[in-house]
């Protein structure tokens, strides 16, 4: 009796103790394919044995489907892990599209990711996972390119799923295939005028998945951010973003701080990359730990298991952050 008494304690300290630990991996998302030593270890500590890789993106532009970004290698790229091709398609390359240019696209962008295979040597996994920000009125057409896709390639297609495609899934359709990956990110958008965190509102994120049970889907796995960037906002409040700030690169002479993640500018100059003036004002968003974990919990209660895929792999994002 005392023994069971002792068993039952840990299993209720353990139950309470925090998060489960899940599955996890990244995202790759750079065009040129190159890996620094902070990066590497980090990716051979991942659980999971793929690294999703973006190849490069799709666009239409006076008709015309064009591959825009398409990777290069870097010798230093080497990883034990599969990489699974990513493909980015705009939404826009899916309106007013004819079945004829559905199997043209299916085709080219297949043959696209086994020539970027073959031509760098990778060990591609039997996935291609597809991002497109699809909506209600591309979700047709879309999804006939999904089918072509996977019929040409015969391999597993998969796609990614945004916050609005399961809060609005009646008018966005559910897509075919058998596992989808649900964006925790972009909870609004970093050009307009807010005090939110456009990146991730934990708040906002509960509401659209406040009936993620329900999505009919069930093979699901989970993207959560752990990228940084800078909003620039000028005298005209007009925004721009600046890729990859932290509050440690606020730490500038040129600054005067007005909170923990907003400085203004007051001294004119080259500030990454970028001329800013006198008067702009910078505000960071980042992502904490326990953002993540809330989420995770969250989702815990929504979807059985899942493996987690940061974004993204750089070492500007992973250093000193515990997975």
């Amino acid at each position: 009796m005392k023994v069971l008494k002792i068993l039952l304690t840990l299993f209720i300290v353990a139950s309470c103790s925090g998060t489960e630990k899940h599955p996890y991996t990244f995202y790759y998302w750079k065009t040129h394919l190159k890996l620094d030593q902070e990066e590497k270890k980090v990716l051979d500590q991942a659980s999971v044995p793929y690294l999703y890789t973006r190849f490069f993106d799709i666009d239409k532009s006076s008709g015309k489907f064009q591959p825009v970004a398409a990777i290069t290698l870097d010798k230093s790229f080497k990883t034990d892990k599969q990489i699974v091709p990513t493909v980015f398609i705009t939404n826009q390359s899916m309106y007013h599209i004819s079945a004829e240019e559905i199997r043209f696209l299916a085709k080219n962008v297949h043959d696209l990711v086994q020539k970027k295979a073959t031509e760098y040597h990778l060990k591609i996994s039997n996935e291609i996972q597809i991002d497109c920000d699809w909506t209600a009125g591309t979700r047709d057409d879309y999804f006939k390119f999904l089918k072509e896709l996977k019929k040409v390639s015969g391999k597993e297609i998969t796609c990614t799923l945004r916050l609005h495609q399961v809060k609005d899934k009646n008018e966005t359709g559910i897509p075919p295939v058998e596992k989808v990956y649900l964006m925790c990110y972009s909870t609004s958008s970093p050009l307009k005028k807010s005090s939110k965190n456009s990146i991730l509102d934990v708040n906002v994120l509960k509401s659209y998945l406040s009936r993620l049970e329900d999505y009919p889907i069930k093979n699901m796995e989970v993207a959560l951010p752990i990228y940084s960037w800078g909003i620039v906002t000028n005298h005209l409040e007009k925004h721009k973003l600046i890729n990859a700030l932290s509050r440690k690169d606020l730490e500038n002479p040129g600054f005067k701080r007005i909170s923990d993640d907003e400085v203004e500018v007051i001294k004119d100059g080259f500030y990454f990359g970028s001329f800013l003036s006198k008067g702009f004002r910078i505000r960071v968003e980042e992502i904490s730990d326990d953002q993540l974990q809330d989420v995770t919990r969250f989702l815990e209660k929504k979807i059985p298991h899942f493996n987690i895929i940061y974004y993204q792999l750089d070492s500007k994002f992973v250093s000193n952050r515990v997975f």
